[in-house]
């Protein structure tokens, strides 16, 4: 089973749509963000925090870009 096949199994038992391709990869740079910005464990736990606020995938990735710290 890959990841595409195991996320909409997992969606539909939960009751809710897969994301979309997009969403999908929102939801890696959201994860990249959050790991890169401070340690590898923030990244799942980023993706539940914008998850239980209600906040979409794009938001999420926009507010994680907005409070890690810059490279410059």
């Amino acid at each position: 089973m890959n990841a595409k096949e195991w996320l909409d199994a997992y969606a539909r038992k939960l009751g809710t749509d897969p994301p979309s391709s997009e969403e999908f990869k929102q939801l890696l740079d959201l994860a990249g963000v959050a790991a890169h910005a401070s340690q590898r464990v923030a990244a799942p736990v980023a993706c539940w925090v914008a998850a239980r606020a209600g906040v979409p995938p794009d938001r999420a990735l926009e507010v994680a870009r907005e409070i890690a710290p810059s490279d410059g």
